[in-house]
């Protein structure tokens, strides 16, 4: 899952902590021992940096340590499974679109259920998907790629990160949306799929606005879209789909934090009062904006119900590409 770096925050694996503050301390004896963090990727991905960046200021919130306990492997099944078996009530996960909205449509036998083995926290952050061209492509604006696609069906190529991720769907969102057909190229990683762009063997891409904007800000790729209701606040210049007259186009990485479902509420609701506060800090809302991601701090409520139609879209989208979950 790496949707960007921070710069200048230097990770641990325990987060320590201070005494509790304020009504954070309201939940008599919990936590009683250290609270586990379960990120889905790897050390150093973009979901486990903004996880240690919001557990280091969580922390002294809880009156204890914060382990963040890095579980990859499965496109984020392994850590998800981890954490919905967990029973002794200080487990969390930090979650994203896929272990939460898109596997359940990819693979089948899924080991866990994202809307009855976890109950949600809180939504961390937003970080919106960028549709980007080569410098050098003819299509100036979305509705330009719009008119190829439907003037040549199936030849306008677009490269994704593998079948059934993000970059994947994506595209597949905007071709149900519009009524085209567009030709799926596949790689083994979004590098591969962005360095293809360049070199002129693919139409476009879409993908985080904090891997893809540097690209565009040294002029090798030109931004064409935001896929989101408003402008992203690290690229305002980059109108959205809503702009270019299609609302329903959208998509968002996402972090957020849920609990296992068997988490007594007190427990998960002091849990989201830390969360909420620390992306309320102006530090930290300021380097997560910095870095292409806007900090959320979404009720418990807000989060299930946006998790429920995160769900229904992407499975609306591996529909439309035609993937039979394996």
């Amino acid at each position: 899952m790496g949707y960007f770096l921070i710069p200048c925050f230097a990770a641990s694996f325990v987060i320590g902590s201070l005494t509790p503050t304020g009504a954070l301390g309201q939940v008599p004896n919990w936590p009683t021992q250290p609270i586990k963090l379960i990120v889905p990727s790897t050390t150093g991905s973009g979901l486990d940096i903004v996880t240690r960046l919001i557990a280091s200021r969580m922390a002294p919130e809880m009156g204890t340590s914060i382990v963040v306990d890095n579980r990859p492997g499965a496109n984020g099944i392994m850590g998800a499974q981890a954490a919905a078996r967990a029973t002794d009530g200080h487990t969390f996960l930090m979650t994203s679109p896929a272990t939460m909205a898109i596997n359940q449509h990819v693979y089948k036998n899924m080991p866990y259920d994202a809307l009855k083995d976890f109950v949600p926290v809180t939504q961390t952050t937003s970080i919106a998907f960028l549709l980007v061209v080569d410098a050098n492509s003819p299509y100036k604006t979305l509705n330009d790629l719009i008119a190829a696609a439907k003037a040549k069906p199936g030849e306008v190529k677009f490269g994704s990160g593998g079948i059934g991720n993000q970059s994947h769907l994506t595209p597949e969102l905007l071709a149900g949306a519009t009524g085209t057909k567009m030709l799926h190229v596949p790689y083994k990683g979004d590098v591969m799929a962005i360095t293809d762009l360049m070199g002129g063997q693919l139409d476009f891409v879409f993908g985080t606005v904090p891997g893809l904007l540097p690209h565009v800000k040294s002029g090798k790729l030109r931004a064409l879209v935001v896929a989101q209701q408003k402008r992203s606040e690290a690229a305002p210049d980059v109108p959205t789909t809503a702009e270019a007259g299609w609302p329903s186009i959208v998509s968002t990485g996402w972090t957020g934090i849920v609990a296992p479902a068997s988490t007594p509420p007190a427990v998960f609701n002091k849990m989201h009062d830390a969360a909420v506060k620390v992306l309320a800090m102006p530090d930290i809302r300021q380097t997560l904006i910095a870095s292409g991601a806007e900090p959320v701090g979404s009720t418990p409520e807000q989060f299930g119900a946006f998790i429920k139609t995160e769900g229904v879209k992407w499975g609306m989208a591996a529909k439309n590409a035609g993937i039979t979950p394996q």
